[in-house]
């Protein structure tokens, strides 16, 4: 591989890491921390992230030599355990990375730790939860610590391997937090053995279910230098792991959460296993096992002599081998191991004195190609990092697929090739093999991964995808008679398939190549499909009308986006097809005129129908004028017209009996042309409908006349309808009884009995006398003595009626001559201390008597005290009046000084004076009534107690802050009131001058 390009690199870290401390036996990482244990039992830290180190000396106080066995810290470089091994046997230790000093784990004393395994998902710097440690002798302990506790919360023992004891090598752990509870997932390695526990609850509990069921392992017998076993960790989750075991890399991806696969009660989490041998690495020499490894996204990393060979996990390939710089003292004991930070993402190796960091450069970036040469192509594709790349495992597939003749396959994958290959390589490619259902699919599946932009191309490719699809249909109809049977079922569906083509590009397809595409093949119900997708629905519905199809037709119509016109277009077609359906639909349409359909319905009313057959157009046209309260003359019209033509006439009579403006402010009680109903009544012989039509336009001579040649009845009753015109009344009745007394062919005096009863029923509106001249002029008057007779009679009858009704009346002229006699006498007592009601002085007083009024009621005011009290009370027009009337008699003089309170004869009452009319007008216009108990009293009820002329007065007895209140002591009263108190003063110094 270019170096240029190199995905693993080697750089010497630190030189001297041990610091004299003995050589490096072991070595840890995690979080930038390295921890290093010496073989003079020295526990060296090196913190990179923070910058510092510091060393522990775990063999204080021991006997004899000391060395550190392994070391181990969890993924955030917080917590650490060692284990020291030497004459005193064997010790280990924990340390935080907060204390000054390891702490003794004394429930292990004597044991050899060899593994741990930390819970990477609860892990705390303060805390380490839960904790498994495998040792020498193939036991399984729990432990935690807690920091601020400086020592172990407590250690339990978990498992032991009785069957095949052995070390445990190398031990991972996972956890998942389920509804009912943690799942732990534990996987072990011995030399030989890789053993996986897992269970729900307590790490103790889970453990000891083992005792009563089978542990599940995996053994790979074999002699190896150091067995491992590691996760790759990806987001704090074990993605893959691998075992180095002594048969070769045992390996596979980890799914925690799968539910698929269930033994005994234990979930197989493991997927995709697989070994590499170790003679892949060699090249046909003979294989040398690793001593080490580790573990990355998609590479191992093999510890193999001095050497790193980095191996790609998928395809078992070394694509690099890393060296080392050692020192001339660390070549000959080699490289000791290797180990991985995976919170870091870095991986290190260490000899005796020195430590390498090996760096990963983006090892995925050629993942691609291996999944392809692989020809794992989901795979190869979830790698792709740019598009040419993705076109590159397109086309692999799209070529392998092409040479197998597998064209529908290679044209959905060449349709996702967006660079490396042009549009018309690949169309020619099908169309030089005559693979037309190819070609049609790779243009479907270019179509879409077309962007929404390349309009023109989406629209050449769609139309070009039509035309292929309706060759396709072509050539299985146009296929033999035997068969047509086996290509049914195709042809149904590449037709279904077509439609759902068309339904899917209808915005993007040319509307008009498109139809005349399909009109060129003959695929009518495509056409109108289309038309439908395209909402060219005068197409679809002409389509379905020659077919006979009504009742598609008015569904179309009855699409909210179709247009209201083509109601009115396709009416009078769909009224003849199927005329029952057509006025259901058109009951159902809202906004629909009638009166535009007028020329359908006249259309299908001039043909012939059963007589038994429901008239569709008079039900459509009566659901217009009843339900919808169509006003329309022509809708009226044109139902009066089927009515009129109808064998019975009481549908007719009914129509023009009906009153459909009833209700409506200033709206006719009908909507029909009361002329042209006239003229089609006389055409179709309606008499009785004519009658009608006489009498509403108030035709009623002639309404009776009609009436007379159908029914006498009729006629009666036409004649009794004019109530307001008496003369007229008496002719039509009089036309009655001529028609009556003409049409009688009995016995002359059968005829004159009948006349007679005749006579009766108009309620004394015609005589005898009126009837006479209707008979012939020699009938004899004996023969109507009785008629004669009783007429006198009446007329006798009338005349006493007239004598009375003069004699009342002479009577009442005489009543009410004695009782203008009688009112002349008429006088009031009146007390002589009776007061004047207005100024409350007394009426009679010594000396000139003032003139005054008196009431029937008792009140008695002085002519003048009334005038100015009536005269503030009435409005301005009574008040000027009467003021006027009474300057008129002041102007007068003497006249006017006559007694007031003078007798009226009747005399006088033919024989007034100016003087006596104007005191006449002036009494009937103040002493009417009295002002106290008439109507005058109560309007005062109604009146404010401040009028609004009033306001200057109101105004000035509000209180203002003054400097001069005596100055201010003044009342102004109303001008009116001061006006009309003026005038009265004047008249009274006039009359009684003092």
């Amino acid at each position: 591989m270019d170096q240029s390009r190199q995905v693993f690199t080697v750089d010497l870290l630190e030189r001297y890491a041990s610091k004299g401390r003995g050589v490096i036996t072991c070595m840890a990482a995690g979080n930038d921390v390295i921890l290093l244990g010496t073989s003079k039992g020295w526990l060296i830290r090196h913190d990179f992230g923070a910058g510092g180190s510091s060393d522990f000396d775990l063999s204080s106080g021991r006997p004899g030599d000391q060395s550190i066995h392994r070391v181990f810290v969890d993924p955030g470089g917080s917590h650490c355990i060692a284990t020291v091994v030497g004459g005193g046997g064997a010790e280990t230790f924990y340390m935080h990375a907060k204390w000054s000093k390891p702490r003794v784990l004394g429930r292990l004393k004597g044991l050899i730790v060899n593994a741990v395994a930390w819970n990477r998902q609860l892990i705390t710097e303060a805390s380490t939860k839960e904790v498994v440690i495998g040792t020498d002798n193939g036991q399984l302990f729990e432990m935690a610590v807690d920091e601020k506790d400086k020592r172990e919360k407590y250690i339990k023992f978990l498992f032991e391997l009785k069957e095949l004891p052995e070390a445990f090598m190398a031990l991972q752990m996972e956890t998942a937090t389920l509804s009912n509870g943690t799942r732990y997932y534990v996987m072990a390695v011995t030399p030989t053995r890789l053993y996986s526990f897992t269970g729900i609850g307590l790490l103790e509990t889970v453990f000891a279910s083992y005792l009563e069921r089978v542990v599940h392992f995996m053994e790979l017998p074999g002699e190896i230098p150091n067995s491992e076993l590691h996760f790759f960790i990806k987001q704090r989750r074990a993605m893959h792991f691998a075992w180095l075991s002594g048969a070769g890399i045992y390996h596979g991806g980890l799914n925690f959460g799968a539910q698929h696969s269930y033994i005994d009660g234990d979930e197989n989490f493991v997927e995709n296993k697989a070994l590499l041998d170790y003679s892949k690495l060699s090249d046909g020499v003979d294989a040398v096992k690793p001593s080490s490894m580790a573990v990355s996204e998609f590479h191992f990393l093999l510890l193999i002599g001095n050497k790193v060979k980095v191996v790609n996990r998928i395809s078992e390939q070394i694509i690099e081998e890393l060296q080392f710089d050692q020192t001339s003292e660390s070549v000959s004991s080699g490289v000791i191991g290797l180990c991985s930070d995976a919170t870091a993402g870095l991986f290190y190796a260490y000899d005796q004195n020195s430590i390498f960091q090996v760096s990963v450069n983006d090892e995925g970036r050629d993942m691609w190609k291996v999944y392809l040469d692989m020809k794992e192509y989901a795979a190869a594709l979830a790698n792709c990092r740019d598009p040419l790349q993705r076109d590159q495992v397109y086309l692999v597939q799209a070529e392998a697929a092409f040479t197998i003749r597998d064209f529908l396959r290679a044209a959905s994958f060449y349709a996702k090739i967006n660079y490396i290959l042009s549009f018309e390589e690949v169309t020619l490619k099908f169309i030089s093999v005559g693979e037309q259902d190819a070609l049609r699919t790779f243009l479907l599946r270019k179509l879409d991964n077309l962007a929404k932009d390349d309009k023109c191309q989406i629209t050449m490719i769609s139309t070009w995808a039509t035309e292929l699809y309706l060759d396709k249909i072509n050539r299985l109809l146009l296929e033999e008679d035997n068969a047509l049977e086996k290509h049914s079922s195709e042809y149904q569906s590449i037709n279904q398939e077509f439609r759902a083509f068309l339904g899917d590009c209808k915005d993007v397809l040319d509307e008009a190549t498109t139809m005349k595409l399909l009109e060129s093949y003959g695929r009518v119900e495509e056409l109108v499909y289309f038309a439908s997708l395209k909402e060219q629905y005068e197409i679809v519905i002409h389509h379905y009308i020659q077919q006979g199809e009504t009742k598609k037709a008015l569904e179309v119509l009855q699409k909210p986006a179709v247009p209201i016109d083509l109601q009115y277009k396709f009416a009078p077609d769909l009224i003849v097809l199927d005329a029952y359906e057509t006025v259901e639909s058109w009951m159902t349409t809202k906004n629909l005129n009638p009166r535009k359909l007028i020329p359908a319905m006249m259309r299908y009313s001039s043909e012939p129908h059963a007589k038994n057959e429901t008239h569709e157009v008079i039900k459509y046209l009566e659901f217009c004028v009843h339900c919808l309260h169509n006003e329309d003359p022509g809708v009226h019209n044109l139902l009066l017209s089927l009515y009129a033509k109808q064998e019975d006439d009481d549908a007719l009579l009914r129509f023009l009996q009906c009153k459909f403006g009833k209700g409506r402010e200033n709206g006719p009680d009908f909507f029909y042309d009361p002329k042209y109903a006239l003229r089609l009544c006389l055409k179709e012989k309606r008499m009785r409908a004519c009658v009608h039509i006489y009498s509403m336009m108030s035709m009623h001579e002639e309404a009776v006349a009609l009436a007379l040649q159908v029914d006498p009845e009729l006629a009666m009753a036409e004649a009794d309808k004019v109530e307001d015109d008496e003369d007229l009344r008496k002719k039509l009745w009089l036309m009655v009884a001529k028609h009556v007394i003409e049409q009688e062919k009995g016995t002359k005096r059968e005829n004159i009995r009948k006349a007679i009863a005749f006579l009766k029923e108009t309620d004394g509106l015609l005589k005898i006398e009126d009837i006479l001249p209707f008979f012939p002029d020699f009938a004899l008057i004996d023969d109507f003595k009785e008629a004669i007779c009783s007429s006198l009679e009446d007329y006798n009858n009338q005349i006493e009626m007239l004598k009375q009704e003069m004699n009342d009346a002479t009577h009442g002229a005489d009543n009410i001559r004695n009782d203008i006699s009688a009112l002349a006498q008429r006088y009031a007592v009146i007390d002589r201390d009776e007061e004047c009601g207005v100024c409350k002085r007394k009426i009679l007083i010594v000396g000139q008597m003032a003139p005054f009024y008196v009431f029937p009621c008792g009140h008695a005011f002085h002519v003048h005290c009334l005038i100015a009290h009536v005269t503030c009370s009435v409005n301005e027009t009574q008040a000027v009046t009467i003021l006027d009337l009474q300057k008129q008699l002041t102007l007068l003089g003497d006249g006017a000084r006559k007694d007031m309170n003078g007798g009226i004869t009747e005399d006088s009452i033919t024989s007034m004076t100016p003087v006596d009319k104007l005191r006449s007008q002036l009494d009937d216009a103040i002493a009417s009534e009295c002002p106290f108990c008439g109507e005058l009293m109560i309007r005062q009820i109604s009146l404010p107690f401040i009028l609004s002329e009033e306001a200057l007065q109101v105004n000035s007895w509000e209180i203002k802050p003054q400097n001069n209140l005596a100055n201010s002591r003044t009342l102004s009263l109303p001008i009116a009131f001061e006006r009309v108190f003026a005038a009265c003063l004047s008249i009274w110094n006039e009359e009684f001058p003092p």
